[in-house]
């Protein structure tokens, strides 16, 4: 099993955030039906909020390379969402999305949500196993529909809560 460690990406980070982020939205395209826009690239306005004002982008990292991205927004609210969440194929199965979750849930204590799709039958077991994890039998699960993609299945949407208060210099965001 890899060491994985999750750290608060930077303007500096920002080229291999969106690289992580194409590769995300192609994973994803295969469930909403979006497709790339002319010049390659998808719809980045989710890539925009994270780095913006209440929301903490992440980059995951095993040893030197990036493996993955989690966004997570609306920290000001009493419920926080890890609003997009991605591991790269060669990385799956080996533990490293779910340490990588437990460490960025850690940086944020309190309320948590995570919506995918019920066609994503990956993310089903891996979502379900995230919440037994983090929260053991108490977490919840809801459909709910896609706002604006009425074509689209509703999302489910697992809802939890961790206490676990952040460690000194964990990278958490400021002011959280």
């Amino acid at each position: 099993m890899q060491d994985v460690s999750v750290r608060l990406a930077t303007a500096d980070d920002r080229p291999v955030v969106e690289r992580l982020w194409l590769m995300f939205r192609h994973d994803m395209s295969e469930f909403d039906g979006r497709l790339p826009f002319p010049d390659g690239t998808f719809l980045g306005e989710r890539l925009e909020a994270a780095f913006g004002a209440d929301w903490a982008p992440y980059l995951l990292i095993c040893g030197e390379f990036p493996v993955g991205l989690a966004f997570v927004c609306a920290l000001s609210r009493p419920t926080r969402v890890l609003n997009s969440f991605f591991v790269v194929r060669g990385a799956r199965r080996a533990g490293i999305g779910l340490r990588a979750v437990q460490q960025v849930v850690a940086k944020h204590p309190g309320r948590w949500e995570v919506a995918f799709q019920d066609a994503n039958a990956g993310a089903v077991r891996f979502w379900r196993r995230v919440a037994t994890e983090i929260a053991g039998e108490a977490w919840s699960e809801e459909r709910r529909p896609v706002p604006g993609r009425p074509e689209l299945p509703p999302d489910v949407w697992i809802s939890f809560r961790t206490d676990t208060p952040p460690r000194p210099g964990d990278g958490a965001a400021p002011g959280v």
